[in-house]
């Protein structure tokens, strides 16, 4: 997967879908706001350049997981369980893509949701 691909497959995507059929966790505010901090991470791996290391990634990681802690907290707790896989999915990818893999869940450390 590429950085293109990833984008394109933000779980908001879905969301602004599920929004549209009457899913009412979902508003303009917490996609917008989850859409920013999706971004900011993508952004964030990409200047990692020839400094992707494990620790870098994972700060990476952890940001955009405290970040989305707050999000959720913000929005009355829109991130449940569908939620959480995709964004986990979408957060491992894009560590994947900067060289970093793992067999186990890298947000579960940090994560709320």
């Amino acid at each position: 997967m590429t950085f293109e691909e990833l984008i394109q497959s933000k779980p908001t995507v879905e969301w602004k879908q599920r929004m549209d059929e009457e899913d009412e966790i979902f508003t303009d505010e917490n996609i917008s706001a989850t859409n920013d901090v999706l971004d900011s991470y993508i952004n964030q791996l990409k200047g990692l350049g020839d400094a992707s290391t494990k620790e870098a990634i994972l700060g990476c990681v952890k940001e955009v997981v405290l970040r989305l802690n707050e999000l959720n907290d913000d929005y009355d707790y829109f991130i449940e369980t569908m939620e959480r896989e995709e964004l986990v999915e979408f957060i491992e990818e894009g560590a994947k893509i900067v060289g970093f893999t793992s067999e186990e869940d890298i947000t579960e450390e940090w994560r709320e949701w």
